[in-house]
């Protein structure tokens, strides 16, 4: 990610719903040298912030529903999150949960744009976000999983004021000029049952060795270690309770 801290429509934080919060620790803590620490504040419900050094870089979070999948969301920083719930709407888009304070750290809705993939709205009180991008462990890229790319440009530019440039094979989007994530169109390579979705990618030292320590760790590699044509080494794994996740070499966005 070309973002070096949150900015207004960007990328702020990736938020892990988990079956089993205490092997997500152990799993990420091994994979990405992450410092785990629990908000023992009881209105918090068991919420965990993960570090790397002094730098809060994700959120791993029990199931809070009985219907609520294990996997990661990614968080885009809005001015008003309420306004902004009313864009998601108006776009046709679907507001799941809020708009609702979050203890003093913010204010946040749960979404899903038109296809599906589901997302979080951002309005930072104290919590601004992650407080590190792109170095090892830390948030890195987004992407945009769609079955509706079309769709998805226009929704994304009325909510967020997104741009999608790079190609079509593989819009990147921006904010600002500044280039933090991608789109892929879902095929009939996707099996039907696997919903549109948003997937974070983690920058790592060494993509190989990722995803030996994913697969050592219980995890299991969806996508093995490729080098992409004029882009960075990637994988897409998956942790040992479901979720998906991405991984890149750091600094090659």
């Amino acid at each position: 990610m070309k973002l070096d801290r949150p900015v207004t429509g960007g990328p702020c934080w990736a938020e892990l719903g988990t079956s089993d919060v205490e092997a997500a620790k152990r799993f990420y803590t091994k994979l990405f040298g992450w410092r785990p620490t629990i908000d023992a504040r009881l209105q918090a419900g068991g919420y965990t912030l993960a570090h790397l050094g002094d730098a809060a870089v994700a959120g791993l979070t029990p199931l809070y529903q009985p219907a609520q999948p294990v996997a990661w969301t990614v968080s885009f920083a809005v001015d008003d999150a309420d306004a902004a719930a009313r864009r998601v709407a108006q776009a046709g888009g679907a507001i799941l949960l809020g708009p609702a304070d979050v203890l003093d750290a913010g204010r946040h809705a749960v979404a899903a744009d038109p296809d599906g993939a589901v997302f979080q709205v951002w309005q930072a009180r104290a919590f601004p976000g992650a407080g590190l991008f792109g170095a090892a462990g830390a948030l890195g890229w987004v992407e945009l999983l769609t079955r509706e790319p079309a769709r998805a440009r226009d929704f994304y530019a009325a909510v967020f004021g997104w741009s999608a440039g790079g190609g079509e094979r593989y819009p990147r989007w921006r904010v600002g000029g500044t280039e933090f994530g991608g789109m892929v169109t879902m095929d009939d390579k996707f099996p039907h049952e696997v919903p549109a979705h948003w997937l974070p990618y983690f920058a790592v030292a060494d993509v190989d060795t990722a995803a030996a320590d994913a697969t050592s760790g219980s995890g299991s590699v969806l996508m093995v270690p490729t080098s992409l044509p004029e882009g960075p080494r990637i994988a897409v794994l998956r942790d040992p309770q479901g979720a998906m996740f991405g991984v890149y070499r750091a600094h090659e966005e």
